[in-house]
This record gives C-alpha cells, structure tokens and sequence, in this order.
C-alpha cells in the first residue's frame, strides 16, 4: 500500500466549505486473479468513510467492492467557515484504516 494515505484539501466559501479527497487504497475486489499466480487476489477494500466537522460527524458513507482504486470523494459542508477543523477517515476490511485533519482555508 502507499506510504500516504490520504490527500485532502478544505477551502471556505460563503456559509459552507468544500471538502476534496483521495483515499489511497487498492480497492481489491477478490474477484481478480493474479497474472502472475493465476490465484484470486484476496478482497481488500475501504468499508467505511468518516467525514466530521469539529469533532461532530456530517458524514459517513460504507462502501464495498465497486469502488476503484483510490476512490476520490467530495463533500459541501453546510455552516463551516474558515479556520475549522474537518477530519477524515476510513476502515478497510482487513482492520487498516487512515486518519487525517485538515483546517478550512
């Protein structure tokens, strides 16, 4: 897996701010078969994503097995202004996860 995780950017707008992110993960379906190996490649994918917003959770999406690689996700925070704190996180399948906080620009 990538050494980074995730790569997020929040910027402010007028009452809401913008939320941009990449999850780098591989997204294994299970369903593959090495090219190598002829073996299923064995399922490893993000099941759960946490978007809060000073410490209150606006969001929280589960995913599965068609999301591709390094899925990218956006979100409009309603009421958040320059300055605040967002923070981001997943869980993937096989207990890994990744966490970051950003402040709003």
């Amino acid at each position: 897996m990538a050494k980074k995780k995730l790569k997020v950017r929040a910027s402010g707008k007028r009452g809401y701010a913008v939320v941009k992110a990449i999850l780098f993960h591989p997204m294994e379906t299970g369903l593959r078969k090495s090219k190598e190996t002829g073996e299923i490649i064995p399922a490893h994918y993000i099941q759960e994503v946490t978007v809060k917003h000073q410490d209150a959770e606006v969001m929280k999406v589960n995913m599965g097995i068609a999301v591709s690689k390094n899925p990218y996700l956006s979100v409009e925070i309603d009421g958040a202004a320059k300055g605040d704190k967002v923070s981001i996180g997943w869980l993937d399948n096989l207990g890994e996860s990744a966490a970051t906080e950003v402040t709003v620009s």
